[in-house]
């Protein structure tokens, strides 16, 4: 998953700034703690681009080049002229907007942090959701990250198709993953993820009157905007 927020400062209500003010690094907030904003977020944006890439393309591009393609598929979304285009960490070669790189961007941008609540926040609920087809590897406790029981599974049961196999870790080390383990599972269709897809970009222009505070409710509200 990957991210952009539009934030105009300009029609920003001074809710909406003290809100916005509760931003931090992502990774250092807890799952609550970020749905909690998650809404704050929508309602101040102008526009918010998340873009998805499976494991196929990541096993067949690897991971930095997937992620800056998916950042960069994002930023170009919502750019407008006259705005200031901020990256978290990286410059992006091929990107059609101009950017500035801002190393530790989650601690030092609005902007950036915003972002990055919305990808993680998508993420999670998105292996919330596919966790009852999945039970063997805990995604409801692990969101897919590499915690001991999660690794166990893997060992016990072998990577499903959710699983990158360019990935390094210590579990996959100890298995055999030859072609036909990166095959989707033909016993489960109904489970595959349909992940391969471009932004969905969200306008929202009269967002403080349609955005309630309930997440689930604003998450319904962006499908129906697309």
């Amino acid at each position: 998953m990957a991210a952009a927020v539009l934030i105009d400062y300009e029609r920003l209500s001074m809710r909406d700034r003290r809100a916005l003010g509760d931003l931090d690094d992502s990774k250092q907030r807890n799952a609550e703690q970020r749905e909690a904003l998650y809404p704050i977020v929508v309602r101040a944006a102008a526009k918010v681009a998340v873009t998805v890439r499976c494991v196929r393309c990541i096993d067949a591009h690897g991971l930095h080049v997937t992620n800056m393609a998916a950042l960069q598929r994002s930023l170009e979304r919502v750019s407008v002229p006259g705005a200031t285009c901020l990256v978290d960490g990286f410059r992006l070669p091929d990107c059609a907007v101009e950017h500035k790189q801002v190393i530790d961007g989650d601690a030092r941008s609005a902007a950036i942090a915003a972002a990055s609540v919305v990808a993680k926040v998508t993420r999670d609920r998105y292996m919330h959701r596919i966790a009852g087809s999945y039970p063997e590897f805990g995604f409801i406790e692990n969101v897919g990250y590499s915690t001991p029981e999660h690794r166990e599974a893997i060992l016990r049961v072998g990577p499903s198709e959710l699983h990158r196999r360019s990935f390094q870790s210590i579990a996959y080390s100890q298995l055999a993953l030859g072609p036909e383990a990166s095959e989707l599972d033909p016993a489960r269709p109904e489970a595959r993820p349909e992940l391969e897809r471009a932004a969905d970009v969200v306008v929202l222009p009269d967002a403080p009157g349609r955005v309630d505070a309930q997440a689930d409710d604003v998450e319904a509200q962006l499908r129906e905007a697309t």
